[in-house]
């Protein structure tokens, strides 16, 4: 837990305990552009279809590239099912979602109630990518916020989801 002093015209008035971020990582064999691509843009080409919040099966995952877009996937019952906004858009280099997802993995309209993902691609000499993913702010997810994190963290969370970007970001396009 990191603690962060707040201040309140200049005297500190205390102290917030903050939850660790989930950071996990993938060198791939891609460039920046195709990692970054395939992150967002093709997230439904390896979003698995287990991983959704929406009340009948997922057919695919959409991500709007533009900040104030929508992170979402669409339902064979034909309704969409809200997950994420894209709070910054900078291709090739970076990408963060306010992650609108409850601790009851219910949709969180509410921005101040969300933690965020940042996922940052940056390019090596030898042609590969490290992609780097921080999950972060999960006390504004409020009392039940250590689920949310021991979740994103378990096996099958962002480790998981990680490896099965990094496959599909090093197929030939």
């Amino acid at each position: 837990m990191a603690e962060r002093e707040t201040v309140n015209g200049g005297m500190i008035t205390g102290t917030i305990t903050q939850p660790e971020p989930v950071r996990k990582s993938v060198r791939v064999r891609a460039s920046a552009e195709r990692a970054f691509h395939v992150f967002t843009t093709e997230m439904d080409s390896w979003w698995p279809r287990t991983h959704h919040i929406g009340t009948s099966p997922m057919k695919r995952v959409v991500v709007e590239g533009r900040p104030g877009g929508g992170v979402y996937t669409e339902q064979e019952d034909g309704l969409s099912c809200s997950w994420g906004t894209v709070l910054t858009w900078e291709p090739p280099h970076r990408f963060v979602m306010a992650w609108q997802v409850s601790s009851e993995w219910k949709y969180e309209p509410d921005l101040a109630k969300c933690s965020e993902v940042e996922v940052q691609f940056t390019p090596a000499d030898d042609g590969t990518t490290l992609v780097e993913l921080e999950h972060r702010d999960f006390q504004r997810h409020g009392g039940a916020y250590a689920k949310m994190r021991d979740q994103v963290n378990a096996e099958g969370g962002w480790g998981a989801l990680l490896v099965l970007f990094g496959a599909k970001a090093e197929q030939s396009e």
